[in-house]
């Protein structure tokens, strides 16, 4: 099924007899039983406004088709939307509502915040058929159900997008990345705490263990970037070897969609810890390959396939299963078992939101 509006969409989801698994543009692999219906039919921007920096959106509506439309005027989707395809083998389209569905954010979220903190209003349709609108155009303070932020990494769990209202803002002049080398692991998180602890606006902070690389990014106007960069390069100098990258984007695009590990075999796995348990952490997992994002927040590690990862992790944090086998998700599952009473809430807003238990089931419980 591929409604192309909302009225088809609500239908769909009313009349539906058994349950739906719901698919944006299919980047993520992500699959679950049931039918499937997918939003790519609803696409098309509803409303743009530069100079408000505001983007309203229909959730079918390619990211490409989002990015380009915002490069024309010089701006940009600031929390810096990974694309999954290449670490997955899929050829899908990514869409806007997955993008938002799934809360993805990449390298930029230590500074400008995840792509829940750019999403001003919602348009959704929930496991009863009904339509729900919450937020708006323009950032506010209100009271009530923030059901922005619910909808925002619900994985269509709650309720399947037909529009997204989104803050965008203005691309920087100029973007210039420090390189640390010659560093092992507690060297490079504290060059990073050392970077993104400073007064030089820092938009990004990676670790890469295979090259003994760990690089820090400043963006904004040209002057700026350039003496921000210039005095990290030499505040960094005490912990390795710093030079200026020549490809900024090329070295931010593989970091942000974990190109070092495109085309390689075994399971990928996402996990969320403090960067100051990094150090700790890394060597229990006994991966084949890691990266760090996040200054040390983020790890992305590359183990073999079927290894239970969770079990390795002793410090406090949550890990997600990226890329397996199906026998290997249905066995570990893929996000993070929660706690009884968070999980006993999360299954509450399910009920309400979807008490035929038909969108996504069994996907994040």
């Amino acid at each position: 099924m591929t409604p192309e509006t909302e009225a088809e969409l609500a239908e769909a989801i009313a009349n539906a007899e058994g349950p739906l698994a719901i698919q944006g543009g299919g980047s993520r692999g992500l699959s679950v039983a049931g039918d499937v219906l997918s939003t790519q039919g609803l696409t098309g921007v509803e409303l743009y406004e530069p100079g408000a920096l505001t983007l309203v959106v229909r959730a079918g509506t390619p990211v490409a088709e989002v990015e380009a439309l915002l490069s024309a005027e010089n701006q940009q989707l600031a929390f810096e939307p990974m694309d999954h395809r290449g670490l997955l083998g899929k050829a899908g389209t990514p869409t806007i509502g997955g993008v938002i569905a799934a809360n993805v954010s990449g390298p930029r979220r230590i500074q400008a915040g995840a792509a829940r903190d750019h999403l001003l209003g919602v348009r959704f349709v929930d496991g009863s058929g009904q339509v729900l609108k919450n937020g708006g155009r323009v950032m506010k303070n209100v009271t009530g159900y923030d059901l922005v932020k619910l909808m925002c990494g619900a994985h269509g769990t709650l309720g399947v997008l037909s529009e997204v209202s989104l803050k965008v803002l203005p691309r920087p002049e100029a973007v210039v990345t420090v390189a640390v080398e010659g560093g092992d692991l507690p060297s490079a998180v504290a060059a990073m705490s050392a970077a993104l602890g400073s007064p030089y606006d820092v938009t990004g902070a990676a670790y890469d263990p295979d090259r003994s690389v760990a690089y820090v990014r400043v963006e904004g106007f040209s002057s700026s970037a350039a003496y921000r960069a210039e005095r990290l390069v030499a505040e960094l100098g005490r912990f390795g070897s710093t030079r200026l990258v020549e490809d900024s984007e090329a070295v931010w695009q593989g970091i942000r969609d974990v190109v070092a590990f495109h085309g390689r075999a075994g399971d990928v796995w996402r996990i969320s810890v403090k960067p100051s348990d990094a150090v700790a952490l890394a060597p229990q997992l006994q991966a084949e390959a890691l990266q760090f994002d996040w200054g040390g927040g983020l790890i992305w590690a590359l183990v073999p396939e079927g290894t239970d990862l969770r079990a390795r992790i002793t410090v406090p944090g949550h890990a997600t299963l990226v890329r397996a086998s199906a026998e290997t998700r249905a066995r570990l599952g893929v996000f993070q078992p929660q706690p009884a009473p968070l999980a006993a809430l999360s299954a509450g807003l399910r009920q309400q939101f979807d008490p035929r238990g038909i969108l996504n089931s069994g996907l994040m419980e």
